[in-house]
Order: C-alpha cells, then sequence, then structure tokens
C-alpha cells in the first residue's frame, strides 16, 4: 500500500494537520487573524486534496470518525464567537430541481467546523499507521471532498474574501 505514503498523501496530512491545529487554537483569537490565516490555509487544503490519489472502493463501515459532536460544536461554536457579526451571511443556492436560486443563511463557524470534521478525521487516521484503515479514509476523503468538501472550502472562501476586504 505505498499509496498511503505516497508524497501528495504526506503533503495533505501536513496541510490539513496545519489547518486542524490553527482552528483548535483559535479560542480568543481576533477576527482579522483568523481571516488572514485561513485565507492562505484554505487553498493549500483545497490544492492538496485536489491531487490526492484516488483509491479503490470503500467497505460498508466507512472511514473511523475521531471528532465527537462535543468536538464539532465547542469549535463551531469558538469560531462562531470569532467571526461575530460577520458569522452568519445569506448565500444563494441553485436548486437544480427548481431550476432557481434560492436564498440559506450559513454560518462560517459551521462551515469550518464542516469541513475540520473529516479532514481531521483523516489526519488522525493517518497517525494510526494502519494501511488498510488509512486506505479506507483515503477513499472516504476523495467521496467527501468531491460531494461537499470542496465546494466548501470554495464556499467560506468566498465568504472569507470579503470579510476581509469589505469597507469598515
Amino acid at each position: 500500500m505505498d499509496i498511503v505514503y505516497s508524497s501528495p498523501v504526506v503533503e495533505f496530512v501536513t496541510v490539513a494537520a496545519e489547518f486542524c491545529a490553527f482552528l483548535e487554537q483559535s479560542e480568543g483569537r481576533d477576527k482579522d487573524t483568523l481571516t488572514d490565516t485561513l485565507l492562505k490555509l484554505l487553498p493549500l487544503l483545497y490544492l492538496k486534496a485536489e491531487l490526492l490519489p484516488h483509491v479503490e472502493g470503500g467497505d460498508l463501515y466507512g472511514a473511523e470518525s475521531f471528532v465527537t459532536e462535543g468536538d464539532y460544536e465547542w469549535l463551531r461554536g469558538t469560531l462562531t464567537a470569532v467571526m461575530g457579526e460577520d458569522d452568519a451571511y445569506e448565500d444563494l443556492v441553485y436548486d437544480e430541481q427548481m431550476q432557481t436560486d434560492e436564498a440559506h443563511w450559513r454560518s462560517v463557524g459551521e462551515q469550518l467546523a464542516d469541513i475540520y470534521q473529516p479532514v481531521r478525521d483523516f489526519v488522525e487516521t493517518f497517525r494510526t499507521g494502519v494501511e488498510d484503515n488509512i486506505a479506507e479514509a483515503l477513499w472516504t476523503l476523495n467521496d467527501n471532498f468531491e460531494l461537499y468538501l470542496g465546494a466548501d472550502i470554495v464556499d467560506v472562501m468566498r465568504r472569507l474574501h470579503r470579510v476581509k476586504y469589505s469597507i469598515r
């Protein structure tokens, strides 16, 4: 299973671990520092995820989850507090069935927690060193990236860009 220790996987884990550590240490951080750093880390995370090798199929059980509901809620709450009044925003989402745009309220803190969860799960699985589990987690991560994770990264980057460059 040389693929699980290939350069693209190791590079992803390096960026992912930095991203996770930064979010985990966000309590008490100011919004400008959070925004500036995430606008540098998120594009790297997206790029490294895009370059991950594809592996065949996942089993019926999926990859192991390490992030608890409590971890998720703490992180979401912390990031929401740091973002303050810039956390909630209205976003237009295209509904393919209705062929119209619908307005949805989004939260930067929740979006970042949604990105954090599968990324942290993969990093922790990689740390176990169990190659079959890493391969399963890689398949799950690729699947999540295609289904929602990649779009979530792009969406939250768009919001953070607006926060950083808005006239205050």
